[in-house]
């Protein structure tokens, strides 16, 4: 085996599995033995399964010689430690699940099955998907393969870190603020959000259950597509599921953007952006005019300074709804040396939780109680509300719309874990989509100092072929996403 065998995007080793120049066995024992090699330094992986994946890897060849293989048959994917994987840990990186084998597969997991992947592990990623670096995992920092004293972004830090590291062909994130899309920024590699509604949220542990979205963090925009192609679609356990057809998206991977209109929002160059990433994200925007799209530059979206407020208001406010069953009664670990379950119950939200979900708990807590609904909760409703009308409204003029993805570059480790509010403006860029339940997708697109900047492009609900477009005609035209960091 080579070592570039760990550098194969979706499609590349599709053909290779195809043409049996490889076989999904040799790929998968190339894959493990390269995070075996590379954990110790970039702790990606909470679980590694090494028989599952070379069970599902011989299961996969045999598909492959009776010719009924498809473009995820046999490649190794690895799956965020938040969706439910039947017979495999799956713990939220929190104390509170750290014994908790789910009986069933989320919808995502069960179509991949369904496609012939193989599963070699679950990812990392903040407790219960509250962070923007992978620190507040409880059980390790995750770190950023491009330089490892930093972070990777969060929460599907895990994810962003292996794929980047060549640790996984492709993986799965989640997305409730940003959290696919930051860290693909942070790690440059290709990570997109769906329209919220496109894939199944059946199986998948909620954090904030209006703003969470399921999607892919892949090596280019081409194993984007081939994976959204699995996952997306209507599911009836998910009530949230949107009953809309699902095209091929690979279908619209043409490198001709000519006459679409992309608007460029002047709220997130925002004070406090790093005059590399702002530079970096000009300079990409210009290339995309120079490949025929038409770039207005100074569109305002006057109510984008507020979603961050909204979002720590209603976030929080869904996660302390969502996070009550964890009691040790109903889920969680519990503790049996008490006088009473309410003692019980006490010790183990109190061990069972660590700083930052508790903290957004509290939060949401208060923003629900008797005296402060309507101040908060409400008002922060109705100015999502605004948010999204902007959004409508803007996209009547323009077919896209380009921001970074992220203010900076990644962060030095441990920077900002002493002030939270500092923390939260990681996501300042992401956390409008969400508000909005858009598709956006962030792609590389430079580096300041050898460190990754990503570039996010936010389309029209259920325009994920329009933004998948705009990112591979980018690709096609640069060489940022073929960079990989020297680990």
């Amino acid at each position: 085996m080579t070592t570039n065998h760990n550098r194969l995007t979706i499609h590349e080793a599709h053909k290779l599995l195809k043409s049996k120049e490889l076989s999904s066995v040799e790929l998968t024992k190339a894959t493990l033995e390269r995070i075996h090699n590379l954990e110790p330094k970039v702790h990606a992986f909470t679980t590694i399964t090494d028989e599952l994946a070379l069970r599902q890897a011989q299961k996969a060849d045999e598909f492959i010689a009776a010719g009924n293989s498809n473009p995820l048959t046999g490649i190794p994917v690895l799956v965020k430690d938040n969706m439910c994987t039947k017979g495999i840990l799956t713990t939220c990186s929190s104390k509170m699940l750290e014994n908790f084998v789910p009986p069933y597969d989320a919808t995502v997991v069960e179509r991949l099955n369904g496609r012939g992947a193989v599963i070699i592990g679950k990812s990392n990623m903040d407790e219960f998907a509250m962070g923007s670096s992978t620190e507040n995992s409880a059980l390790f920092t995750t770190h950023n393969p491009w330089e490892l004293s930093r972070v990777p972004g969060g929460s599907s830090g895990g994810s962003a870190a292996a794929v980047a590291a060549g640790e996984a062909i492709y993986a799965l994130g989640s997305d409730t603020g940003g959290s696919i899309r930051q860290p693909a920024g942070f790690c440059s590699v290709t990570g997109l959000k769906p329209t919220y509604g496109r894939v199944s949220r059946y199986g998948l542990v909620a954090f904030a259950s209006s703003l969470d979205q399921i999607g892919p963090l892949t090596q280019d925009v081409t194993d984007c597509a081939l994976v959204l192609n699995a996952i997306a679609g209507y599911d009836t356990r998910d009530s949230t599921s949107a009953p809309q057809p699902t095209p091929d998206y690979t279908q619209c991977l043409t490198a001709d953007i000519k006459g679409l209109k992309i608007g460029v929002p002047k709220e997130y160059f925002v004070e406090g952006i790093q005059p590399e990433v702002a530079a970096a994200i000009r300079a990409a925007i210009t290339r995309l005019e120079e490949l025929g799209a038409s770039i207005e530059w100074e569109v305002s979206l006057a109510h984008t300074p507020y979603a961050l407020a909204v979002y720590y208001i209603i976030a929080p406010s869904e996660a302390s709804a969502n996070l009550a069953r964890y009691d040790g009664v109903k889920y969680g670990f519990s503790y049996s040396d008490t006088k009473n379950m309410w003692q019980a119950m006490e010790k183990t939200r109190e061990h069972g939780f660590g700083a930052e979900v508790k903290r957004r708990i509290m939060l949401g807590t208060y923003a629900l109680s008797a005296g402060y609904y309507d101040a908060w909760y409400l008002k922060a409703q109705k100015v999502r509300t605004l948010i999204r009308r902007e959004f409508d409204q803007a996209f009547t003029k323009y077919d896209a719309l380009i921001t970074p993805t992220s203010p900076t570059v990644p962060f030095k480790i441990g920077e900002k874990m002493d002030d939270p509010l500092q923390m939260y403006l990681s996501d300042v860029c992401t956390i409008p989509v969400n508000i909005a339940g858009l598709p956006a997708i962030s792609i590389p697109a430079g580096f300041a100092d050898g460190l990754p900047i990503g570039m996010q492009i936010i389309g029209k609900p259920f325009a994920e072929e329009t933004i998948l477009k705009i990112a591979y005609a980018f690709q096609q035209a640069t060489d940022w996403h073929m960079r990989k960091p020297n680990i």
